[in-house]
């Protein structure tokens, strides 16, 4: 148990201070520094594309020649051994999960064995770590069985702990494709009413979109790879929707695969869905505009209305006080 002392140097004013002083200058440190530290992320992300590329040409070529291969390796290593030992894809795999991985970016076999294993071992180290805060670091006036059926409660959060981690990758990777989509769909249709093939202006709007939106530069090359060597031109638009995951994009797929199948003007169609994507974008932004007002209301109650009643009947209370005396 904690020694009553240490409670006590805890709630120290003094100490406090100085610990809300420490995190201050440390936020201001990394906030200041961040930028200094960023890096382009275009080239490495590029290059994971050009490897799907060299591993649909591979496949390409092995389906001709009447044999399966790939250049993309198994990963071999202690994760992998795990999940293989324990048999944790016929266990812990859903029918979705490859699917999430892919539209948070995480593509092979690798980010698969990574999730499984800590979709395993996480629900142990959240009981450990629970157990021993409240039998160790805290003296809660609960039963034994009380705590252990607490940690046993955090173990089965920690089940869910890399599904959180995921659905935060998908929702800010969407966030970004949907923030430069727009304009990438009015670059794509210049490129198209200018004689460029479909290939060709995905390509060259990948590397026009890299400085806005590197997962949305990402994605169209990795299209672009899927239209040269996947056996149907509609199967790369399918997947390009259900890599991206939102309503805007799906559109875009449908409408491309209709002028695909009935011949109908591609410059039209993308026309229309720019159009409808930017309403969409607008729409959000107003929609995030109006749930403002709603959401400022406690930190204005909280933090704004005290300091506005201090200074107002802050004088009259001291002159109150004065007159008293």
């Amino acid at each position: 148990m904690i020694d009553i002392g240490v409670l006590n140097i805890l709630f120290d004013p003094k100490f406090l201070a100085t610990a809300s002083a420490a995190i201050l200058v440390f936020a201001t440190i990394v906030t200041f520094g961040l930028p200094f530290l960023e890096r382009n992320t275009l080239g490495t992300r590029m290059k994971a594309v050009s490897d799907r590329r060299e591993e649909l040409r591979a496949k390409h070529h092995a389906a001709l020649a009447g044999k399966r291969s790939s250049l993309r390796a198994e990963p071999v290593n202690f994760m992998k051994k795990t999940v293989d030992r324990l048999k944790l894809s016929n266990l812990m795999e859903s029918p979705d999960t490859r699917a999430k991985l892919e539209r948070a970016g995480l593509r092979g076999q690798a980010p698969l064995v990574a999730f499984l294993f800590f979709r395993f071992v996480m629900p142990f180290i959240v009981f450990a770590a629970a157990l021993f805060y409240l039998f160790v670091m805290t003296n809660f006036a609960w039963t034994a069985w009380t705590k252990a059926f607490a940690a046993v409660g955090m173990a089965l959060f920690g089940y869910y702990l890399p599904d959180l981690y995921v659905s935060n990758l998908i929702q800010k990777r969407q966030e970004s494709i949907m923030h430069a989509f727009p304009d990438a769909l009015d670059l794509l249709l210049i490129c198209v009413e200018s004689g460029m093939s479909i290939e060709a202006a995905f390509t060259r709007v990948s590397t026009e979109i890299g400085q806005q939106s590197v997962e949305l530069a990402e994605e169209f090359a990795l299209t672009t790879a899927e239209l040269s060597y996947l056996p149907e031109r509609r199967q790369a638009f399918e997947n390009l929707a259900r890599r991206c995951g939102h309503a805007g994009v799906k559109a875009v797929s449908a409408a491309l695969n209709q002028a695909e199948k009935y011949g109908t003007p591609l410059g039209q169609a993308l026309r229309v869905t720019a159009q409808e994507n930017r309403e969409m974008r607008m729409q959000e932004a107003e929609r995030k505009a109006a749930a403002l007002p709603a959401k400022l209301t406690v930190p204005m109650i909280v933090f704004f209305l005290p300091c506005l009643f201090v200074v107002i009947l802050g004088p009259a209370i001291i002159r109150v006080m004065h007159t008293l005396h």
